[in-house]
């Protein structure tokens, strides 16, 4: 089972060690003949789906197809997407499968991981979609673990987790496996508290109770002994600097940082004025960013009027992947206008 998808599970071992585990568990089970009209083809960690290039390639084999691998619980393929296509392909009505009895928030990881080690190998946009998959799915992974499972960098991951929902938490499950608080900070006050009160604490129970390593409670009383900061310089110029940060963002948004986000209504309006604009309409820029603009007003009615009901149920998973990177190249797009804007506030002349 890949389990550690909750900030308390830090004694499951490393997440590889799991997929692993869970990889050869399947690959000793007996092959079953399963019928291809059972199968659901559907959450594949590949954006675009299965390769017909492939598929014909291997429907032209002779020999027999490898066992698929299928969730018992819905039968949902895990992984060989590709061979049931080239079994149907082959007119056959039956295929070789392996079950998987894990929940179905496992089913996604394993079947990353199982593409990312053999046949068609995932895409670039596969694997960074994957990851961004399973930051929603299992937000308590550290950025190596989620790494390693969809074939990116711990760098990618980390860029990727900010425009995660929910995935920015407190506690991490490492690549060891262990539950890590992200910034030992609060956890160094609570220690500093409880030693001060009780300086005789036991280290393990201060750093549990505080969640923090037995190291780091035993760094933080030493430090209460030499009189110094329970903080290293390290943590204690970032915590500064963050301060910092906020204050400018405040400042920069004009003190409404706490605003709710513009109506679709107050939306229209801002994009119609910014059509009137003659600065806008009358270069080739300016007016390349007017047309990008229509798109996103012409989307706009499109959600207020059909919703999901006009989308066909395979195309709402890409669709859903596809709508969410473009969001990351706007918000990109908005932190650029908006240090632009900060910048000419402070020095008019530039």
């Amino acid at each position: 089972m890949i389990d550690s998808s909750g900030p308390d599970t830090d004694d499951h071992g490393t997440v590889t060690r799991q997929v692993a585990r869970c990889v050869g568990e399947i690959r000793r089970s007996p092959v079953v003949q399963v019928p291809v009209g059972a199968l659901l083809l559907a959450g594949s960690p590949r954006v675009r789906g299965e390769d017909p290039g492939h598929v014909r390639l291997l429907g032209e084999q002779e020999n027999t197809l490898p066992p698929i691998v299928v969730h018992r619980a819905t039968m949902r393929v895990v992984d060989g997407a590709h061979r049931v296509r080239a079994a149907l392909l082959q007119g056959l009505s039956l295929i070789g499968a392996q079950f998987f009895d894990g929940g179905e928030n496992e089913v996604f990881v394993l079947s990353v991981a199982l593409n990312a080690g053999h046949g068609l190998p995932l895409s670039r946009t596969d694997r960074t979609s994957a990851a961004r998959s399973i930051l929603t799915s299992h937000p308590f992974w550290s950025d190596r673990s989620v790494a390693t499972v969809a074939g990116v960098s711990a760098a990618t991951v980390a860029r990727l987790r900010k425009g995660v929902a929910g995935a920015t938490t407190g506690t991490r499950i490492g690549h060891d496996g262990r539950a890590r608080p992200v910034n030992s900070t609060e956890g160094r006050a609570r220690a500093s508290e409880m030693l001060r009160r009780d300086p005789t604490a036991s280290l393990r129970q201060v750093a549990r109770t505080a969640g923090i390593s037995p190291a780091t409670a035993a760094d933080v009383r030493d430090r209460l002994l030499r009189g110094a900061d329970p903080l290293p310089d390290r943590l204690r110029r970032a915590v500064e600097s963050e301060r910092r940060t906020a204050h400018r963002s405040a400042e920069g948004a004009g003190g409404a940082a706490g605003d709710v986000l513009p109506s679709p209504e107050v939306l229209t309006q801002l994009a119609e004025s910014l059509r009137r604009d003659p600065s806008l309409r009358l270069t080739e820029s300016g007016r390349e960013i007017l047309r990008l603009l229509g798109v996103c007003t012409a989307a706009m009615r499109e959600r207020r009027r059909n919703g999901t009901s006009a989308v066909p149920p395979h195309c709402l998973d890409p669709l859903a992947k596809l709508m969410r990177g473009y969001s990351e190249i706007w918000q990109s797009f908005a932190a650029e206008f908006e240090q632009a804007h900060r910048a000419r506030t402070r020095d008019p002349v530039a």
